[in-house]
């Protein structure tokens, strides 16, 4: 995990959420300029630290509402360092706990040389990769619909499918005529109907990620669909998941970022998820994949 070590006049920690955002200004002596409590607003925000603008650093921790404090930050041309919030939990490890206490916190790694970036995703292609999450969403939540089906067809001790049901010339309104009871009918109908419009939505995702990729970068994609195994759907997680590949300064730096770590940042053993979930999963199934579709290796005679 590489901390951010660049100096600066100014030191700002944002401990940021939804609809707040507490904000602290340390000088470079380590003392205190500023704390206050603000409404998340960028006019709020740029008002608070408005007197520290020459020679400011931003930082905050990973989560979901970063965009609009990134964004900001580059159109204000102000320095911005988004924080591996795992990383920095285990580096400060406080028991206290407050948006005071954090927002002091933020600051004082940033200062000190010691706070963990994670990667600032690019805005162009941000907007996708949330879209291509949400579509692994729905397809997570039409798969717990199928092992409905399954699971209640197990459970009145009925004969099993004789083809999947994944498959949507496999499904028809007979699954339900199976079972007596008109509820038990009508919840396994719901799950069919349901899945149904599940392929709608998830088919018409998939072609506006296939295209989006094919505008955002189609030089990786097509190279990524090279691969034996790499399938339209893992080409596209890789290609926004990963981002470029280039911003890997090494090749060891590339599963370094991907793994989960036996060491986490305070050194006191244990585990820290270095890289984010989705990452692991996708290049865990990449290869499973690849290796199953390569042609295997002639033995030499």
């Amino acid at each position: 995990m590489r901390p951010y070590t660049n100096t600066h006049a100014y030191y700002c920690g944002v401990d940021l959420h939804a609809r707040s955002l507490y904000v602290n200004v340390l000088d470079n002596a380590g003392t205190t300029r500023l704390e206050q409590d603000l409404p998340a607003s960028p006019d709020a925000f740029l008002d608070a630290v408005k007197p520290y603008r020459a020679g400011l650093v931003v930082g905050c921790e990973c989560m979901f509402a970063w965009y609009w404090l990134a964004d900001l930050c580059e159109r204000e041309r102000i320095p911005f360092v988004l924080g591996h919030a795992l990383a920095m939990k285990a580096i400060h490890g406080g028991k206290a706990k407050n948006d005071r206490l954090d927002a002091r916190k933020i600051a004082g790694l940033l200062k000190g040389g010691f706070f963990p970036m994670a990667h600032l995703y690019p805005k162009a292609k941000r907007d996708t990769r949330d879209l291509l999450r949400r579509r692994s969403f729905f397809v997570r939540q039409r798969a717990q619909l199928i092992a409905h089906v399954q699971n209640t067809n197990a459970q009145y001790n009925l004969p099993p499918f004789d083809k999947k049901l994944t498959y949507k010339g496999n499904r028809s309104a007979a699954i339900a005529d199976r079972f007596e009871h008109p509820s038990t009918k009508l919840s396994i109908t719901a799950d069919l109907a349901l899945v149904e419009n599940y392929d709608t939505q998830i088919a018409a995702l998939e072609n506006h990620l296939v295209k989006s990729a094919r505008i955002d970068d189609p030089a990786t994609f097509a190279f990524l669909r090279t691969v034996p195994g790499i399938g339209p759907i893992l080409g596209l997680v890789m290609l926004y998941e990963i981002d470029a590949i280039d911003r890997f300064a090494e090749v060891g730096n590339y599963p370094e970022a991907i793994s989960r770590s036996s060491t986490p940042p305070n050194g006191r053993g244990g585990s820290c998820d270095v890289g984010t979930p989705r990452t692991r999963a996708v290049v865990a199934s990449a290869n499973v994949t690849t290796t199953t579709a390569a042609p295997r290796p002639r033995h030499p005679m």
